[in-house]
């Protein structure tokens, strides 16, 4: 989830790298032992010996020399590499999947996803449970097409399993040139055995808002992400609705895995008064910043609002739900949202790194962690396998009939209110 000002976001794709034991035998004969381990290193900028630190950091160095002094390989490993990897496992110790240092490569890759320019197969992926998860195919890409779910878990990529891969890796690993094939073995709930999906990776398109008005006189907004450009395009459509002459809405923001802070508080602010909290941000040291509503507030108590949801829905949609369904202005229909509640903020290291450090968490005007679970949908409702196979939205069935009936039911489901 970005924020404007200050270079922070909330991204759903983190990295966590696995750290490689040397065991060493033996020992040289004729080392100056008179040096310490930093002193003898030679070929480092950088080095600050006599920084007063509470930690003890002979052991890193003595790695450093020992590494140095004995590994054997046929192309000696660059010293600036170990630099970057030695960082990657620092951040990793922290155990929080959304602080990752990012090496040059990686660091470009990131900018290209971030500017929407790159090939793949279309779908937002997190780490859930240690288990690498679909947080959300992307509308109208490849992984869409090929019929892969939100909280699909991914276990193979081409022959590679994915358990001890970071969320990095993986990604690198799916991506690839327009026209070729990457093969990804699933296991998704429901199922009895795992399956596999052959991909065909593409040029990614990011869509972001459309709009219809259904037969039921329904008007139904989907909002894909939160880009920069997001809350415009979510502006002209209220106004859509509002010209409809409907007072029946509907915001799908299933398998939405978020984007920008400032677009979640701006949609808000279309439904709240003045001054009401959008979203609480704790800080490390306990400081708190509240995001509230701008006021616009532009409809009455006549308005009738669901907002479906899933376990596709992350970040700032989890925000946008949890305000409307706070202050009484949405019932949430479908099921429980993906728990992505952090902010972090993109730190340069140098001209070609980066670090993204987790710096904050959100909580709901309520009170309620994001992070902790996600949010609990007013109305369940859960899709089938038969539904699948219908083509049946068992879930805007519901909400459709909420708003028309007042009751959450589908042609195949009855819901039930939490």
């Amino acid at each position: 989830m970005f924020k404007n000002s200050s270079k922070r976001f909330s991204i759903i794709a983190v990295s966590l790298i696995a750290v490689g034991a040397v065991f060493l035998v033996g020992f040289y004969i004729g080392k100056d032992f008179s040096l310490t381990e930093v002193q003898r290193i030679t070929n480092l900028s950088g080095k600050e010996e006599g920084v007063p630190v509470q930690v003890n950091f002979s052991p890193f160095w003595k790695v450093w020399n020992t590494l140095n002094d004995k590994y054997y390989a046929t192309k000696a490993p660059l010293d600036q590499d170990k630099v970057w990897g030695a960082i990657t496992g620092l951040t990793s110790s922290l155990g929080d999947p959304y602080t990752v240092f990012m090496p040059p490569a990686e660091k470009k890759s990131f900018e290209e996803q971030i500017r929407g320019n790159f090939d793949g197969v279309g779908m937002e992926v997190g780490m859930k449970d240690n288990i690498l998860t679909v947080i959300a195919p992307l509308k109208g890409n490849p992984a869409e097409k090929a019929g892969i779910k939100a909280g699909d878990k991914i276990l193979k990529i081409n022959d590679k399993v994915t358990t001890g891969l970071t969320v990095d890796e993986a990604v690198k690993m799916i991506r690839g040139k327009k026209g070729t094939e990457v093969r990804l073995t699933l296991f998704r709930e429901g199922k009895k055995e795992p399956f596999e999906l052959k991909l065909i990776r593409d040029v990614i398109t990011i869509p972001t808002v459309d709009f219809e008005l259904k037969k039921e006189g329904v008007f139904l907004i989907r909002l894909a992400n939160f880009s920069e450009i997001a809350a415009g395009l979510f502006k002209n459509a209220l106004r859509e609705f509002i010209q409809s002459g409907s007072n029946k809405l509907i915001i799908d923001l299933r398998g939405n895995p978020g984007g920008y802070l400032s677009s979640a508080v701006e949609m808000a602010s279309y439904f709240l008064p003045v001054g009401k909290l959008v979203v609480e941000e704790r800080g490390k040291g306990g400081e708190i910043q509240d995001f509230r509503s701008y006021g616009y507030n532009v409809f009455n108590d006549n308005l009738k609002m669901a907002i479906l949801v899933d376990q596709g829905s992350a970040s700032a949609s989890e925000i946008l739900a949890g305000a409307l369904q706070e202050h009484g202005k949405a019932k949430l229909v479908g099921t429980r949202t993906f728990g992505k509640g952090s902010v972090q903020e993109l730190v340069p290291i140098t001209k070609d790194t980066s670090l993204k450090v987790t710096i904050a968490r959100w909580f709901t005007p309520n009170g309620r962690s994001i992070s902790e679970g996600g949010l609990s949908a007013d109305y369940e409702i859960k899709v089938t396998e038969e539904d699948i196979a219908k083509r049946r939205d068992a879930q805007m069935e519901a909400a459709i009939s909420l708003l028309t009936t007042g009751k959450a039911t589908s042609t195949a489901t009855t819901s039930k209110q939490n």
